[in-house]
């Protein structure tokens, strides 16, 4: 299959500087490099692809050849000098070493030192109620971590004995495999970087290093919180491998359900039934809020779904200068289990109303009118 043309992988103009070339392959090593990619049989493709674009653009003579002459003026088969330069010292390991340095934090680094990784993030999923997260409180969770092995202090080796050079690799952490014009360096699969190797593991983390406890943490929820939100506990998360940094634990708020309240942002909304009374004569009904309870005045003819807004009874919102609001829902009930009598009066009523239907029900006949004018057509 032809190769593609070098500017094209790279994603590059063809008068790209010497800084554009090394970003745009950097983009390209991140995204492909097969450590990174190990479920994607392509990805290794993909890398070789255009860290062999990069080792001839970013070599002025090569690049020059490149753009005379194409493929053939950089193939050390097509008689026309130029070429690959060597793959050993000083060749393209060492062109190549700061750079992956830089894109992958060192890897394994050379001379049998010890990878330094840092450790992994975690995320805690915690549940509080409505009031708490309007309030805010402090709780205390119990998570599970990977912690320094005691008996070993780390090292994943049995007591009395120490991590030997690894004999795949003599120790750099890293081997190098022959793939046609290819050279290509891979961690080493036995120390799996590291450049030791553990002959005998130690019985409490077998070799790991770390083993799984569990700690408690005390967490302060700020006033305000909503769904979602995310609280950060910086060094809280699993430890650093060969005296790398802890990563940070993240607790991520979820609100219980609320029997009587729904939050929308910084706002509440709560559904009130009124009887048919209150609603046709009007009153005073009290409704809860989050502080205690508040009054409120129905006036006469509301109607069911109309909203009464009680300004700042909502929350204060952890971004927020001001609380939110309460939205009060009205829904008229219907009454049940009537009377004989409380089934006449309503009868009266009702037969009452028909003397002037226009008056007392409104939006009853302007509904009719309209269905009226949909049928006629």
């Amino acid at each position: 299959m032809a190769k593609r043309d070098y500017y094209e992988v790279l994603g590059v103009n063809r008068d790209a500087s010497e800084d554009e070339i090394k970003k745009a392959y950097r983009k390209l090593a991140m995204k492909h490099h097969p450590d990174r990619n190990p479920d994607n049989p392509k990805a290794e493709e993909h890398f070789k692809e255009a860290k062999e674009a990069y080792e001839i653009l970013s070599d002025d003579q090569k690049r020059a050849a490149y753009d005379q002459y194409g493929h053939a003026g950089v193939d050390p088969q097509s008689g026309m000098g130029g070429g690959f330069g060597g793959f050993g010292a000083g060749g393209f390991s060492d062109a190549f070493g700061g750079i992956f340095d830089e894109i992958f934090g060192g890897g394994a680094s050379r001379g049998g030192r010890s990878n330094v990784y840092r450790g992994a993030d975690l995320r805690y999923n915690l549940e509080i109620t409505l009031e708490q997260a309007a309030f805010g409180t402090e709780t205390k969770i119990r998570i599970p971590t990977m912690e320094v092995c005691d008996s070993c202090k780390g090292s994943g080796a049995k007591a009395g004995t120490q991590p030997k050079t690894c004999p795949t690799c003599q120790g750099s952490g890293q081997v190098r495999l022959q793939q046609g014009f290819f050279s290509i360096q891979q961690t080493c699969p036995k120390c799996h970087g590291s450049g030791k190797f553990i002959a005998e593991p130690c019985g409490s983390c077998h070799g790991a290093g770390r083993v799984k406890q569990h700690k408690t943490l005390a967490v302060k929820i700020p006033a305000g919180v909503d769904e979602g939100d995310r609280i950060r506990l910086s060094g809280e998360g699993e430890h650093g491998i060969n005296g790398g940094p802890s990563g940070d634990l993240y607790v991520q708020i979820h609100l219980k359900p609320h029997t009587v309240f729904q939050r929308e942002q910084n706002d509440l909304h709560c559904e009130m039934p009124i009887s048919f009374t209150t609603a046709a004569l009007g009153g005073e009904i009290d409704i809860p809020t989050l502080d205690g309870a508040a009054k409120i005045k129905i006036p006469a003819e509301t109607q069911s779904g109309r909203v009464f807004r009680l300004r700042g009874k909502g929350i204060k919102g952890v971004r927020s200068h001001a609380h939110g609001d309460l939205l009060c829902h009205v829904v008229v009930e219907t009454p049940v289990h009537l009377t004989e009598r409380q089934k006449e009066l309503l009868r009266e009523l009702e037969e009452s109303s028909k003397e002037n239907e226009a008056e007392h029900n409104p939006r009853a006949k302007s509904w009719m009118d309209k269905a009226r004018e949909f049928f006629a057509g």
